[in-house]
């Protein structure tokens, strides 16, 4: 009786939370889904079955910290989120979402846990036990070279950024010192310093000084604006003294004069005299 009643609490935590893991949804349903084999099968399964534009998402753990992903601008259009409930807790999940159109994915997006969300009139298909580790190969899937030129690429490494744990860094990482594409190089580079850490400001310094095109070896710096002053303005003040390339030291420059930090006044004070 009490091994009955133990596994009954464990199914009925687990059941409730899957149900804290959905999003706060208006204007439409969830009909939720189970994966079986695989994001990179069941969703794009699941898609082909649809006869109209829909949503289908998923929760998976977010990194540590704050993280309001409501209002911001996708395609143009501002999204203004008002009425988000005030967490005690921050959530350790957030949600992704892929806008299905004619059976394909056509947008990703990532959303805080706590947006509330408009379905339109129209269901939004959840997956309930999605892991971080499908979640990421999936999205890998849309910076391979021959998705690397669509607008989904920077939604799909923003995605694959918010994932919390080592295997989204070394994703990123990879991402940032092996893609082909200037677009994702970038993009991974700016997610690395939102993380910071002393794996990324090795990857981004490596970046300035080996990368081969320079919007790269900019962005890259750039990078180095978003670390936390007390790792970021040094380096900044010794690429601006040191590095060869000019527009690297420009960009530098330019960043360290945005810092407002002290030791920027210092530097510019010494190069000026």
């Amino acid at each position: 009786m009490r091994a009955f009643a133990t596994a009954l609490a464990l199914v009925t935590l687990t059941a409730t939370a899957a149900v804290a893991q959905t999003p706060r949804l208006s204007n439409g349903r969830l009909e939720n889904h189970t994966v079986s084999a695989g994001l990179a099968k069941d969703l794009p399964a699941l898609a082909a079955r649809l006869t109209e534009p829909t949503w289908i998402g998923y929760a998976v753990p977010i990194i540590a910290g704050e993280h309001q992903m409501c209002d911001y601008w996708n395609d143009g259009v501002r999204n203004t989120v008002s009425n988000a409930p005030v967490h005690l807790e921050t959530p350790d999940f957030f949600f992704v979402l892929y806008r299905i159109e004619g059976g394909q994915v056509a947008r990703i997006r990532s959303y805080s846990a706590d947006c509330p969300l408009d379905a339109g009139g129209k269901a939004v298909h959840w997956f309930t036990n999605v892991t971080a580790a499908d979640s990421l190969a999936y999205l890998k899937t849309f910076v391979a070279p021959a998705s690397a030129g669509t607008r989904m690429v920077d939604s799909a490494v923003t995605a694959m950024a918010m994932h919390e744990g080592q295997p989204a860094l070394d994703t990123l990482i990879s991402l940032a010192r092996n893609h082909a594409s200037t677009k994702v190089r970038g993009s991974a580079l700016f997610w690395l310093a939102q993380r910071a850490g002393q794996k990324a400001v090795g990857t981004i310094t490596s970046a300035i000084d080996n990368d081969p095109d320079t919007e790269v070896k900019k962005k890259a710096v750039f990078a180095l604006s978003q670390l936390p002053q007390a790792e970021g303005v040094p380096l900044l003040i010794e690429q601006a003294r040191s590095n060869k390339n000019p527009v690297v030291r420009k960009q530098a420059m330019f960043w360290l004069g945005q810092s407002k930090d002290p030791r920027a006044l210092k530097f510019f004070q010494e190069i000026l005299q």
